[in-house]
């Protein structure tokens, strides 16, 4: 059982027990499907911190929050992303058939050498562009929120961002410039611009996108204010349509502090702006 596992994890670290082998019986639990955990390794780290191997996954823990139902956790976001995993797989040929289907509408002969995998190819690279559907904040944010007396101003700016115009299925790309007022809580910095990917990896419009991030991390941090500056460059309007080459579109979402105090707001524009 789990909790037998976790009560010969405890013994061992209050016992300050360390190797760099131990190979543990297989033990299976139930969450929506069983999960066989294997090879569980131990070495004493701390007394309140574990390391184990979870089906390829690591998972750090500290031992006052590892309890049957920080696995069960676990494991149901194993299996989701399993079975996300084995969605695409099973979509992928439809996908492939679809634009098999375009190109051959299109006037092009799909049998040619040159054509011949490319529907394939393109199937799979709109899953690339469009993976952001199966991911979530809680996924990429992964408990990196930290208890901090700080409430001064961080701003991360330049951030690349690609994203596909739902319009008409073409990119647009630029920078993003994220500001947010702490309210003794930070995020790892890397975590900002790994949302930015969560939304961006979507059929989108800028002014929508600009929206979702700021709220994401609103509601992550808790802050007393976030701000989201998004500068991009839409190919709808550069390789078609007007055809306006050096057109910008710039969008901005800003809630509490950046909302209500002018001052605030001009700081993180002036700090974000581009020289």
């Amino acid at each position: 059982m789990v909790m037998e596992v976790i009560e010969t994890i405890k013994r061992a670290s209050s016992q300050q027990y360390s190797t760099s082998n131990s190979q543990f019986s297989s033990v299976t639990t139930t969450c929506e499907q069983a999960v066989t955990y294997t090879g569980l390794r131990m070495a004493y780290q701390k007394a309140s911190e574990i390391n184990c191997d979870c089906n390829g996954h690591i998972i750090a823990e500290y031992l006052n929050g590892f309890d049957e139902k920080s696995i069960e956790v676990k494991n149901a976001e194993i299996i989701r992303k399993q079975q996300n995993k084995e969605s695409d797989v099973c979509k992928l040929s439809a996908i492939e058939v679809a634009y098999r289907t375009v190109l051959r509408e299109l006037g092009e002969n799909v049998e040619r050498e040159g054509l011949l995998r490319t529907p394939l190819r393109a199937a799979k690279a709109m899953q690339f562009l469009t993976k952001g559907y199966h991911e979530t904040v809680d996924d990429v944010l992964n408990n990196a929120i930290f208890n901090e007396n700080h409430n001064e101003m961080v701003i991360v700016k330049d951030i690349e961002m690609f994203s596909l115009c739902e319009h008409h299925l073409v990119p647009f790309f630029g920078k993003v410039h994220i500001g947010y007022l702490p309210n003794n809580k930070v995020v790892g910095l890397s975590k900002l611009a790994r949302i930015v990917e969560i939304f961006s990896r979507r059929l989108q419009v800028q002014e929508r996108l600009t929206k979702q991030i700021a709220t994401a991390i609103s509601e992550a941090l808790e802050p007393a204010g976030v701000a989201v500056v998004i500068e991009a460059v839409h190919m709808c309007m550069v390789m078609r349509g007007v055809q306006k080459m050096n057109s910008k579109t710039v969008t901005s979402s800003v809630l509490g502090l950046f909302q209500e105090d002018p001052k605030t707001r001009e700081e993180f524009l002036v700090l974000t702006k581009n020289n």
